[in-house]
């Protein structure tokens, strides 16, 4: 996952920053901006270069606030409506998810909100965030987030993007990586250090386990919402996903 609020060609910074995340998923790869009025979705199917090296593509997702994904499935089919970001416009504005991780109640989640009428649009269990998000009866966006998250159990790392925030999470095992970066005074949040390196961002630290940032109006906020329990990382991330050169608790992958 990868995001960048507030900087110029945000797009484009995101196609650098999936490039140098490639390795973590070769399926289909996306990318959702947002230019201070509308959003912009284009989700293909394929390797990054192949779909947005193209300054065709680019042009069509402006603005100066974006989130992207590389998707390598471990829950849902491989097609293209389960590619990320998932979007949704909600009762307080458009809500952009790129998740890196696998949820492990989705099936009871899932069961519990097609009986109460939900519909699902894809077999993701990405779709459980935004679905949750929607019908929390909290009136914040923040407290919705947190709110949904409660419910939900496994891991994840997310990256997301509303009308006026870009928001990282971390779940409280801090199983998947997330971590911050800072690039002419706006902030970056990516899977690995190494997508912030072919972007010149500056690595700020890694989001914590349990950690959720937000920032808005140029300004970050740290909250600390759920259980504090002792960091469980995935150990693949030293041996498998992560790129060599990518920094991780404070030593080369």
């Amino acid at each position: 996952v990868f995001g960048i609020f507030d900087a110029e060609e945000a797009s484009v910074l995101t196609t650098l920053g999936l490039h140098s995340l490639q390795h973590r998923g070769q399926e289909g790869a996306g990318i959702v901006s947002y230019d201070g009025k509308k959003f912009y979705n284009i989700r293909k199917q394929g390797l990054v270069g192949d779909n947005f090296n193209d300054n065709e593509v680019l042009s069509n997702l402006p603005g100066r606030h974006a989130i992207g994904h590389v998707r390598y499935s471990t829950t849902g089919e491989s097609k293209a409506e389960n590619l990320q970001p998932l979007f949704a416009n909600l009762s307080l504005g458009g809500f952009a998810c790129a998740h890196n991780g696998n949820l492990t109640n989705t099936d009871s989640l899932k069961k519990e909100l097609v009986s109460k009428g939900a519909i699902f649009q894809t077999t993701s269990d990405t779709e459980l965030i935004l679905q949750l998000v929607a019908r929390s009866r909290q009136k914040k966006l923040i407290n919705k987030l947190i709110d949904a998250l409660n419910k939900i159990k496994g891991a994840y790392s997310l990256v997301i993007l509303t009308n006026k925030k870009l928001i990282g999470v971390k779940d409280p095992f801090g199983i998947r990586p997330l971590v911050l970066g800072s690039l002419n005074g706006s902030y970056v949040l990516a899977s690995e250090t190494c997508a912030l390196d072919i972007v010149n961002a500056k690595f700020v630290r890694e989001v914590e386990n349990g950690e959720m940032v937000v920032v808005e109006d140029n300004e970050l906020k740290s909250y600390k919402p759920f259980i504090n329990v002792k960091k469980r990382p995935c150990v693949f991330e030293y041996i498998y996903f992560a790129r060599p050169d990518s920094i991780l608790d404070g030593e080369c992958a």
